[in-house]
């Protein structure tokens, strides 16, 4: 068995690295944050360190128990993924979480270096990567347009329709103001590749009750 201080010093390994990428997904105001993080990173250190002391060499099978995070992160992970409109949030929040129960488990078994070096690789993907991933081609694109309109009941319908019309998706709808019997709505659209945006403003402009249309930086 492995002496009480360095069961100890695993956890607390533990506890600064899921803090660190937890940090991040704290900073950017994700669903899974800084505390979830650390709970997951612990939770499977712990149970690395039970199948290592509890059943190597008792004539079980200790990877079992490794498997097991494996199986039940994938439940936990599934829960922070949902549909919104023509697209599916929370993937990368998942995948944390699974990157996070593989650190974890690492540190359990003692292969610091892989965990420390996995940390470093999450961290980077989560924060440097960003700005590549923006500049990478896309099939389509997301994009956030600003519409003042008439205050009059079936106008949103109409927007709905000429919007998909165009193929084009609408993942979230916001009114932030009135004034005049005006009101402006705020949309984020997720066009097909073939729809340029100045084809969606044109659809707009063409609505009765439509004032104005742009798309928003």
């Amino acid at each position: 068995m492995i002496p009480v201080w360095e069961s100890l010093a695993r956890l607390a390994l533990a506890v600064a690295l899921g803090g660190l990428i937890g940090f991040e997904r704290e900073s950017v105001d994700k669903p899974a944050g800084f505390r979830t993080n650390i709970l997951v990173c612990v939770g499977a250190a712990l149970f690395a360190l039970v199948s290592r002391e509890g059943f190597f060499g008792s004539g079980a099978d200790p990877s079992r128990v490794a498997s097991s995070i494996v199986v039940g992160i994938g439940f936990l992970g599934a829960g922070t993924i949902w549909r919104t409109g023509g697209g599916v949030q929370g993937l990368t929040t998942a995948a944390t979480l699974w990157s996070v129960a593989a650190i974890g488990t690492a540190v359990g078994i003692g292969y610091y270096y892989g965990a420390m070096g996995a940390t470093a690789i999450v961290i980077g993907v989560l924060t440097l990567m960003k700005s590549l991933e923006r500049r990478l081609p896309r099939r389509g694109g997301i994009g956030h347009c600003s519409v003042l309109m008439a205050d009059v009941p079936g106008q949103l319908g109409k927007i709905g329709t000429a919007l998909g019309g165009l193929g084009v998706n609408i993942d979230r709808v916001e009114f932030t103001g009135k004034l005049d019997e005006k009101v402006m709505l705020d949309m984020t659209l997720r066009l097909p590749a073939r729809v340029p945006r100045g084809d969606v403003l044109v659809a707009l402009g063409d609505i009765e009750g439509v004032h104005e249309a742009r798309w928003e930086s």
